[in-house]
């Protein structure tokens, strides 16, 4: 296959990590394929930054994370994007349009889109159509806004140059009369044929490489992409620490390596690849007629793909159940709306093709939202409400959602607990709009696991938002809720550096939580260490303060005992103290912030303008740090 010059037809670049921008890149890529359009795509981080004035029509699609953060595969472009040797003309000759993906409930939405619309119109881009800008708290999602949007888009374009559309503009789904080939090949061996190991307990190479040879397999994912855990824990510990009954499930976990020595730092993230139910996986396999015992052999379908992609071809083949348990997600993730497009191919009854042919259509994008994200349905489900819908598998490979590691802020500090590592989580549950019952994959998978249970669980340790910090700097620690879980590895590192007679500066720490009774999480922990010259006591120039929201007619939060304890938090801020805030993204950072915001004003004697900008010099300087979730 000829590779298509640069600069010719439109190029789609996208930053992701959760998977979001890919979708809606590629959702752009297939709708400009059907209106005739050449068109390329590629993630940032496969991209040569230098070769972007050759491109004459580019479509950017980046997602904003946390607090306004870069996603990483698009960090070394942006960085590119700001050498000041790129001049104003730089980019004269692109036309360039930008959407993104956020989420309007965090205080920098959309923040990465609209700095970069901003840097490639200062470099001489021309934009082709205002930036769009997704929010996830539109009823329809992202989509609500990439639809019209895109429609826009297109028009924008064929009035610039027609060419670029030989098909037209305005096509529907229903004049879509074939589908393209899927881009997995998928090979299929002879089970009989195949040697097969029986183990008594588990091999942990062999689980090793079972993960690696699936995980890796999974299309868009580079061959540079951590497919090895860095380890396999076993749970030694599963403590409830919220009191029974009081509507939350909150769980302290701890961990033993089985394999290679541990390693990290307090502020570090663990991710786990959590199991899913094996009576959902059978069901999967039994709904799709697949032959669990089959091995197969998984690779992009085009060739050129796996070398843009940085796929290496494999021939080693892997058990087909073990496929399905470990990359894709049938229990728990909603599929995409391209998978009821495909769908609607493979439906055999006529009312369920056109059911599926308007749930693919703009028309039924709300109606879609209501039936599948809203009500979180399962691709498991979906498949079972279109019963004669025969979906080939190399479709469903490429369309299910990969199963996702989840990430936890780590609870423990390596100095005091060798060789294990501690998790704070709560059990998710809730009630979708049709009153169906719903539970996080894998904090419930989590609670069901008994200690010292020969389950292995895969785990990756790496870097979060919050490094560790330096024991001679005076800390202010605020963590509501599960959000206290990496302090307790701040507090405990810090007690043990104490003892030892390392010389530590003092912590502030501001808790929350809903009742005394029911969810004071670690009460006697944070207690024992404000007590008798503690790391956290009054004494050492710190303190330990919590807001019971619930416990009194009006509600308390950390940012009001913030304002309480103004002279102390100006004290410490005084001293060069830096600043920790975890916990959930709804409004509680932005809120921490305007409480800051108001104690360095009225403490400092300056105005709100001024202490606004002092904190944003202080994040500049690495010295306030935000980790929050939703």
């Amino acid at each position: 296959m000829e590779k298509r010059r640069s600069g010719e037809g439109v190029l789609i670049l996208y930053a992701t990590e959760t998977g979001n921008a890919l979708d809606a890149a590629e959702r752009l890529s297939r709708e400009a394929e059907k209106r005739g359009c050449p068109v390329r795509i590629s993630s940032l981080d496969d991209f040569d930054a230098s070769s972007l004035p050759s491109e004459k029509y580019v479509i950017f699609v980046v997602s904003t994370t946390g607090q306004g953060d870069t996603p990483i595969p698009m960090k070394a472009f942006w960085t590119f994007l700001l050498q000041r040797s790129l001049g104003r003309q730089w980019l004269d000759n692109t036309h360039y349009a930008v959407f993104g993906l956020g989420d309007s409930g965090y205080q920098k939405y959309n923040f990465v889109a609209k700095k970069l619309d901003k840097r490639l119109a200062d470099l001489g881009g021309t934009e082709i159509i205002e930036r769009g800008l997704g929010d996830d708290q539109h009823p329809s999602g992202y989509e609500g806004a990439l639809d019209p949007w895109m429609s826009s888009l297109w028009t924008m374009l064929y009035n610039e140059n027609p060419k670029l559309f030989p098909k037209g503009v305005d096509i529907s789904i229903s004049d879509i009369k074939t589908l393209d080939q899927p881009k997995v090949d998928i090979t299929y061996l002879d089970p009989y044929e195949m040697y097969k190991q029986s183990l008594p307990e588990i091999d942990l190479k062999l689980l090793e490489k079972e993960i690696v040879r699936s995980r890796s397999s999974l299309i868009g994912r580079k061959s540079s992409d951590k497919s090895k855990p860095d380890s396999f824990l076993k749970m030694v510990k599963n403590e409830p620490i919220s009191r029974e009954g009081c509507g939350k499930d909150v769980r302290h976990f701890e961990f033993e390596a089985l394999s290679s020595t541990i390693e990290y730092e307090v502020g570090d993230v663990l991710e786990i690849l959590p199991g899913q139910s094996p009576e959902a996986i059978d069901a999967f396999i039994k709904r799709c007629n697949l032959n669990p015992e089959s091995y197969i052999i998984v690779n992009p379908r085009n060739k050129d793909a796996r070398l843009e992609n940085g796929l290496a071809t494999s021939n080693v083949p892997v058990n087909l159940k073990r496929f399905v348990e470990l990359t894709m997600d049938v229990s728990s993730a909603s599929p995409r709306r391209y998978f009821f497009e495909v769908m609607s191919f493979f439906a055999s009854a006529e009312h369920e093709k056109e059911r599926l042919q308007y749930f693919a259509s703009p028309e039924g994008r709300d109606d879609l939202y209501q039936y599948n994200q809203k009500e979180r349905r399962t691709v498991l489900e979906v498949l079972e409400d279109f019963p004669s819908v025969d979906m080939p598998f190399e479709w469903l490979v490429q369309l299910t959602p990969p199963l996702k590691t989840r990430a936890f802020s780590i609870s423990s500090s390596l100095m005091v607990h060798p060789n294990q590592v501690h998790l704070t989580v709560s059990i998710v549950s809730w009630t979708t709009p049709f009153k169906r019952k719903r539970s996080g994959l894998c904090s419930s998978w989590l609670a069901s696991l008994h200690p010292h249970q020969r389950v292995c669980i895969p785990a990756w340790f790496h870097k979060g938002s919050l490094p560790a910090p330096e024991p001679s700097l005076p800390l202010i620690l605020i963590g509501p809720g599960t959000g206290c879980a990496p302090f307790r590895g701040f507090v405990e590192e810090r007690a043990l550096k104490e003892s030892t007679l390392t010389p530590t500066s003092p912590i502030l720490f501001f808790f929350g939580c809903r009742n005394e009774d029911n969810d004071f999480l670690y009460k006697d922990f944070w207690v024992s260490h404000s007590q008798n010259g503690g790391v956290l006591s009054q004494e050492k120039g710190g303190g330990f303060y919590v807001a019971f929201s619930r416990d009194q007619p009006q509600k308390v939060y950390v940012q009001h005992k913030m304002r309480e304890q103004s002279v102390k938090v100006w004290d410490l801020l005084s001293r060069g103290a830096v600043v920790y805030v975890a916990g959930s993204s709804n409004n509680m950072p932005s809120d921490v912030l305007a409480a800051f915001e108001d104690i360095v004003a009225s403490e400092g004697g300056v105005s709100k303008e001024a202490a606004a900008r002092w904190l944003r010099m202080l994040e500049k300087g690495g010295k306030y740090h935000v980790e929050a979730w939703a």
